[in-house]
């Protein structure tokens, strides 16, 4: 009996072993990959790049008082259409006591001046009128009597602009602030009470209030040192804005700066361009915006996906895997051209009926390369 069980057990550990073995050959023939191919086909491609910057105004006019004072009444606010010659805001004029003084005083000597020539004036003239004097010499006399007239007028005139900012002598004592240009208001930084410095050539004065004409938009933003090159003036760009993501803007370059910037270690160049406004079409001044720009292009060109590509690790030069039976393929180097991001032109190296391999995003490591994965580690 114990013989029995001891040849059956041995018979199942014995099928046991066989049926292992027969598994473990089995799953080793299998192929652990199998590969899909693609043909080359031809197609237009663009080489592209894109410049981060925002929208502004072409021009953007400031408008500064020509006196010094308090803001009395704005009567305007932002974003409000104005054309040249529209009443923006009143400034209360609050003299220079040392100027004001000086304006007195050159009055008071008007009028002492004035005095003393009319009083020798209506002299002369008593006796111009008997004819004891001749006609030239009281010509003299009615001239200095004039001229006294008239300069007691200017010195009153420049006592009124200096006390109330107004040679009419207005009871306000105002002076008014105007748009120089028509356009849209695009800020007041002042409020009513601020105190404002008139412009002169020492001090740029108090900005009142910026005005620009929101129809005439540009694109400004920054290209990198390695495309700055492959641009010229005239050059076509497409203008996305973050705000209106439905919207696309035409514009032409018509600025590039030929003095870069370093920024985080990379060299930045100024761009500019022109962008077309339709009717109807708000752009707000600053947006955010993108501009594509296309360095290079080409038509009808033969173009693979770029994720067929491999790159020698000795001498980086491309290279693709063309199959030459089923599951059996072939290195070939290719010549590439322009890329954009997605395909990449082939100049030479394979014909638009290669069946080129698709790499797989993952795939087993051979033992070999495992191996040398592991060197490697230790090495570092």
């Amino acid at each position: 009996m114990n013989k029995i069980v001891k040849y059956v057990l041995i018979g199942i550990l014995a099928l046991g072993a066989l049926w292992a073995a027969a598994f473990f050959i089995k799953s080793n023939s299998k192929s652990a990959i199998t590969y899909e191919t693609k043909k080359p086909f031809t197609s237009n491609i663009e080489k592209k790049t894109v410049a981060t910057g925002k929208v502004i105004p072409e021009d953007e006019i400031e408008i500064k008082p020509q006196i010094s004072g308090i803001i009395e009444t704005i009567y305007l606010e932002e974003g409000a259409q104005v054309k040249a010659g529209d009443l923006i805001a009143v400034i209360k004029v609050v003299p220079n006591e040392q100027s004001l003084n000086q304006a007195r005083g050159r009055v008071r000597n008007a009028e002492i001046e004035l005095s003393n020539t009319e009083i020798e004036y209506k002299r002369n003239k008593a006796i111009f009128d008997k004819g004891v004097i001749s006609s030239q010499d009281f010509n003299v006399l009615q001239l200095r009597y004039d001229q006294a007239i008239q300069e007691l007028d200017n010195a009153r005139a420049d006592y009124q602009i200096i006390r109330r900012g107004s040679a009419g002598g207005s009871s306000s004592a105002n002076t008014n602030i105007r748009a120089t240009v028509a356009g849209t208001l695009l800020e007041i930084p002042v409020r009513e009470g601020d105190q404002v410095i008139q412009s002169n050539n020492f001090n740029d004065g108090t900005t009142i209030a910026t005005i620009a004409d929101l129809g005439k938009m540009i694109f400004e933003g920054k290209v990198d040192e390695g495309e700055v090159g492959k641009l010229e003036i005239g050059m076509p760009l497409e203008i996305s804005l973050g705000a209106l993501e439905d919207e696309k803007f035409e514009a032409k370059l018509k600025f590039i700066a030929p003095k870069g910037i370093e920024e985080s270690g990379a060299v930045q160049f100024k761009i500019e361009g022109d962008v077309v406004v339709e009717e109807g079409v708000m752009i707000r001044a600053g947006y955010s915006a993108n501009a594509s720009l296309v360095l290079e292009k080409k038509d009808s060109v033969m173009v693979i996906p770029e994720a067929l590509l491999q790159f020698d690790k000795e001498t980086d030069e491309p290279y693709v895997e063309v199959a030459v039976g089923d599951q059996k393929f072939e290195r070939k180097e290719v010549e590439i051209g322009i890329s954009d991001g997605v395909n990449v032109e082939i100049i030479s190296g394979i014909t638009e009926e290669d069946e080129v391999k698709v790499w797989n995003k993952t795939e087993p490591i051979k033992k070999g390369e495992e191996e040398e994965e592991e060197e490697s580690e230790e090495d570092e």
